[in-house]
């Protein structure tokens, strides 16, 4: 299952929060982040560190996201699945040991870009989480220093507005979710739109 939604979205934290409910009724969950699939740095900028489309495109390595994790634990897989290969803060793979899954597990995988078409079809189900520019990116900024500027308008976010953006006018991911939920208001968030399958 994936759960997707912009920077500051809350995917990692709905992620947990919906862990926690899983595993209160029994069932097995693997909980990892598409942010350990990140690309090496020469790829993530390799058409300019303030590019959209090289954020949008080029962040994840998503041949090896299915290599290691989708492939693995999807219908048919071995079920030995990494939870991430590559460390973006060192620029440099990460040699995690193989684990094996237990029969019947969940996986909740939260990230951004999760309904691009190469992956989108890999889902059983997906949670896309929406929440306005102008709330998400001061909250991204509030992780702390190093996270950029908490004006949405500002260079610095250029990147990341506008490769959103890009992936909101090619993917959709809004109409390929199979829940949308409105995540502006952490303490009242509600679904917009399930489809018949969530």
């Amino acid at each position: 299952m994936a759960v997707d939604g912009v920077d500051g979205a809350g995917k990692t934290t709905f992620a947990d929060e919906l862990a926690e409910v899983l595993r209160a009724r029994g069932r097995t969950v693997i909980h990892a982040s598409v942010d350990g699939f990140h690309a090496p740095r020469a790829v993530r900028y390799r058409r300019g560190r303030t590019s959209p489309e090289g954020f949008y495109r080029d962040s994840y390595d998503c041949p090896g996201l299915r290599a290691a994790l989708l492939g693995p634990l999807g219908p048919g897989g071995s079920g030995r699945y990494r939870p991430a290969i590559f460390d973006h803060v060192t620029d440099a793979p990460v040699e995690l040991p193989e684990r094996v899954a237990e029969e019947g597990s969940i996986l909740l995988l939260d990230g951004l870009f999760l309904h691009r078409p190469e992956l989108r079809d890999l889902w059983d189900d997906s949670v896309f989480l929406h929440v306005d520019f102008e709330i998400s990116v001061p909250r991204g900024a509030a992780r702390g220093p190093g996270y950029g500027s908490p004006d949405p308008h500002a260079e610095s976010n250029h990147r990341y507005v506008e490769g959103n953006r890009l992936y909101f006018r090619e993917a959709d991911p809004q109409r390929h979710a199979g829940v949308v939920v409105d995540n502006n208001d952490l303490q009242a968030p509600f679904v917009v739109r399930a489809s018949a399958r969530a």
